[in-house]
């Protein structure tokens, strides 16, 4: 792991002394990956973005920048109506033809691996600070990071339970779409001390009901997103199915926002420790 991570920022320090080679171009930075634009706003490099992809929406300035699409569909025309001089996405973003067609313009294409877990996080940040000069500044958001998950490790290592969480994605028109291992909200229920209730298949896939019951849920995740697009908690909770889980009985459904619980980003450590607080209430109460 340590190779693919010195792998990762050695593309990150080449791109960079790269683009300095040619000084007399300013650099211009299209980030694709709502991770890498949180990014670099928190390292206070935001000045040289030229345009985002559709799915960076934090901070609320990155909005009001030239978008070039969804990150999954990229089209290279888009991407060079912005006169980049980088592009800076994850191993999510393509189609693949349109990053070397990028490339074979003379645009730099730095991709980062993107994991769900934290270490993946200290190496996007490592990454960016090199390629925008703000590597003094990723230090201190790492070593902040570190300090923020050390402290959560600890806490959690006084829990006197692992619940099992169901994280529902989408639930209209049709059987809703339950996260399984490798996605981030797996991630994200571990980072928090909880077991993922769904743990039979990788990615997102419609459950039964019977699937729904036996998935022994503790607490249903979801979006905020999601709720405002379903009409409400109770919404959610009115599926039979559901209705006969422990966390269906209890009325135990989570909502936070999409990007802080999914992103894998700088505010990783916010996530896991507001969604340790809500499955650990005991951690609040311990001295």
């Amino acid at each position: 792991m340590k190779r693919r991570y010195a792998f990762t920022l050695g593309l990150g320090a080449a791109a960079f002394a790269s683009l300095q080679a040619r000084a007399q171009t300013p650099l211009r930075i299209v980030s694709v990956g709502s991770a890498l634009t949180e990014i670099v706003y928190a390292l206070g490099a935001e000045r040289l973005l030229a345009g985002v992809d559709t799915t960076s929406l934090y901070p609320a300035a990155a909005r009001a920048l030239p978008q070039v699409g969804y990150m999954r569909a990229l089209s290279a025309e888009g991407v060079l109506s912005l006169k980049p001089t980088l592009v800076i996405a994850t191993t999510a973003a393509g189609p693949a033809t349109t990053l070397d067609q990028l490339r074979a313009t003379g645009v730099q294409v730095l991709v980062l691996p993107d994991h769900y877990y934290y270490d993946s996080v200290i190496a996007k940040i490592e990454a960016v600070g090199r390629v925008t000069g703000k590597s003094a500044e990723a230090d201190t958001m790492i070593a902040r990071g570190r300090t923020d998950m050390a402290e959560l490790t600890k806490k959690l290592a006084t829990a006197t339970s692992t619940p099992r969480v169901l994280f529902l994605l989408s639930m209209g028109g049709g059987a809703p779409q339950a996260a399984g291992r490798d996605t981030a909200a797996d991630g994200i229920i571990r980072l928090a001390g909880g077991t993922n209730a769904i743990n039979s298949y990788a990615g997102y896939r419609p459950l039964t009901p019977e699937a729904v019951l036996a998935s022994r849920a503790d607490f249903v995740l979801v979006t905020r997103q999601t709720v405002q697009a379903m009409g409400g908690i109770e919404a959610i909770l009115d599926q039979p199915a559901l209705r006969r889980t422990p966390a269906g009985r209890a009325g135990k459904v989570l909502q936070f926002d999409a990007l802080l619980l999914l992103g894998f980003g700088p505010r990783t450590p916010q996530a896991a420790q507001e969604l340790a607080s809500a499955l650990h209430p005991e951690l609040a109460r311990a001295p």
